[in-house]
Formats: structure tokens, sequence, C-alpha cells
């Protein structure tokens, strides 16, 4: 889903792009980010040892897979030019775990220029927030991509760059040099973290790099039809056969809590942008997955709405399927709603209260001896919009 076509990016990225394409000799980028330190000629790094990429690692605090956790925040949605604030809400969260779950910059090589230098500039630009910065070194991050960060809004499998997205991606987010994401296509990962009794299995979908392509709407911009409509091909993938094979090893190992990362969204069907509907053999076959694991301690997490809620269904399990979406840390759905002076609420099939329109994090707090967990959707003060308890 795009948020206006990328729009109040187009100049900063453009500056940021011509600077490191041209090497950085001279040009000066005066842009100052809230929270920010300019990006100029002095602090923009060389390349990497490669050659061939030109941004710098944001790592995090190394990941302890031994320590359980508490508190974990998730959040997707963040304009690397937008205000930069709404980090410092998710440091005073407290997480012991960050998961950024898609668009984490918003870079589409517009240019189709094969070096990427739309997606490298937009990095760049988020390695100079001070306020992200301070998130990474608070609590470990694990990070997945959606379609603005993969290198093209709405893209799939076709997309002529995604090996050099891959690459660009790995390096930027520091991907340990023995990560599965180093050795194979596509950057779906899992983890499993905590001690005996109390693990929690971590499951990031990659929801790009195999995904054929969707079927365009009849009737563009109607009310739940807006881009895409279900296609019932049952040659359409949206994880691929390797993905899908591993998935179902990842849900036969057991674990106390799972959470289960897809950038788009499992349970929506009020809408007709980018979901899982669209390609609904393929929904079935996930809700098939998980219930022949018995994964009945598993949340979905997802973003790329610029909108949050949550969702539950309990018709396609033996138990009930929670999903929480978190979207967007500083490009709300509200300010173009408000632009264009929009009321109409998103239907809800499966929704469990209104959706939320406004800059959003959500948070996940497991309480480990009464084996429950609360879920909930926060703004930028802390305060949950919205929760619900579940035991597992």
């Amino acid at each position: 889903m795009t948020f206006r076509q990328y729009f109040s990016s187009a100049l900063g990225t453009a500056l940021c792009a011509g600077a490191l394409l041209a090497g950085c000799a001279s040009t000066q980028q005066t842009g100052t980010l809230a929270g920010s330190a300019p990006l100029t000629a002095q602090n923009v790094p060389a390349e990497a040892a490669s050659g061939s990429i030109r941004a710098v690692p944001m790592a995090s605090v190394p990941l302890d897979k031994t320590a359980p956790l508490s508190r974990i925040i998730f959040a997707s949605c963040a304009q690397q030019n937008e205000d930069q604030s709404m980090w410092d809400a998710l440091v005073a969260a407290n997480p012991d775990l960050t998961l950024y779950i898609g668009d984490n910059v918003y870079g589409d090589v517009r240019s189709n220029d094969p070096a990427l230098p739309e997606l490298k500039a937009a990095y760049m630009r988020l390695a100079q927030s001070a306020p992200f910065a301070r998130l990474r070194a608070a609590a470990p991050m694990l990070t997945v991509w959606d379609d603005h960060d993969y290198g093209l809004n709405d893209a799939g499998t076709t997309y002529p760059y995604k090996q050099s997205s891959q690459a660009l991606f790995n390096y930027v987010w520091d991907v340990p040099a023995d990560s599965p994401r180093r050795q194979r296509p596509g950057i779906y990962d899992s983890w499993m973290i905590g001690d005996e009794g109390r693990t929690v299995q971590i499951i990031m979908l990659d929801t790009r790099y195999f995904r054929d392509d969707l079927k365009d709407t009849d009737e563009r911009g109607a009310p739940g039809k807006e881009r895409y409509l279900p296609d019932t091909d049952d040659e359409k993938t949206m994880l691929g056969a390797a993905q899908w094979a591993w998935l179902a090893q990842e849900l036969e190992k057991p674990a106390d809590l799972r959470l289960l990362v897809s950038s788009i969204q499992v349970h929506a069907d009020g809408h007709g942008w980018e979901a899982w509907r669209t390609l609904p053999r393929e929904r079935d076959r996930l809700y098939r997955a998980l219930a022949t694991a018995r994964a009945d301690n598993t949340i979905i997490l997802s973003g790329d709405r610029h909108a949050a809620a949550l969702y539950a269904r309990s018709d396609v399990t033996a138990f009930a399927l929670m999903e929480a979406t978190s979207s967007s840390i500083n490009l709300p759905a509200s300010r173009w709603r408000a632009e264009r002076g929009e009321t109409r609420m998103e239907a809800g099939p499966h929704r469990l209260g209104d959706m939320i329109y406004e800059a959003n994090f959500g948070t996940l707090d497991i309480d480990w001896p009464e084996r429950k967990v609360t879920v909930a959707i926060r703004d930028k003060d802390g305060n949950a919009f919205t929760s619900q308890l579940m035991s597992f």
C-alpha cells in the first residue's frame, strides 16, 4: 500500500541519492530531521567492502537467545524524511525486543537503476536518525521487509533487483555472516528466544521475494476493491515452495509462544489493498499449516496499512487465532483522511473494534506465571488505543 505515492520523500531522497551517486565528493545535504544529524559529505561512510553498497550498517544491541522476553514491541511503516520523535516513545516503552516488520524505509527505486540509489539513500537517511539509534541501543531489533524497503510499491517475485535488495538488506541490518538469510533467496527467518518453559518462537515471513503478481481490481478506488481482487489461481504463491516447506518445519518445533510475522495483513477482508485475501488459496494453506501443527499458541503480527487494528478468527483453526496490525510510525492514515474529509470506517470482518488511524506501535506483555499475553496498540504517549488478553 502506498502513502500518497511516497509524496513527502521525493525531494529529500533525490538530494540524498544525488550525494551518494556522486560519491559525496562535494555535495552537501542541508536538510535536517527532527532529532537527527544533517547528512553531509563529511559523515557519509565509504562503500562497503564489496564496492557495491553505499550505506551504513545499523546494528542493534546483540540478541541474547537465552534471556526470557517480557515485553516485545512491534512497528512498521516509517518514512525516513518525516518526524522521527515516535522512536523515543518506543524507547520509553522499555522493550526487551523490537520487531520492525516492514516499510522500514521508503526507498522505491523509481529510477530503475540496478544500483538502487533511492533505497540506499533512504537507508542512509534512517541511519542519521538519533531517535532511531536510541531505540537500537535500547534493545535488540529483528527486521523483515515489505514493499517500499524491498524496492518498489506492491512488488513481488517479478521485481528485477530483488537479489540486490536482499544484499542491501543484509548489509544495512547487520545480518550475521552465518545467518540463513545470507545463504538462500528471500529474507525469511526464525528465532527461538528464552529458557525452558519461557520460549518465544519468532517466525518472520518474506511476502515479497516469491509472491506472484496480484489480480488488478475492476473498480479502482471502490471501497473493498481499491487495488486488487482475490485470485483463486492455484498456481500462484505467496511464499514459494521452499519457504512453505521451511514454515511447516518451523511450526513443528516446540515453543511456549509463537509470533508469526507477515508484513501484510492475514485476517483482514474489509479492503482491496495488498493482503493475504488477494491469494485466498494461499491464505487457506497458511491456516491449514497452523491447524495441522496445532500451533494454538500463535499470534500473527502485521503492518503495511498506515492504520492499526486487532483481529481474531475462530473459524479457520480449532483455536482463536489473533492478529495484531501496527502501522504507521509517522505516516498515519489520519493525515490524508483529514485532508479529504474522509470519515468512512473500513469494513471489519474479523476485526475487534474500530480501525486506528493515528500513529501507533504495538506491544506484547508476557505474564509467564499466568501463561497470558496482553496485546496492545499504543499511541505516541504509550497509551493503549486497544488491547486484548490471550492465554497460551
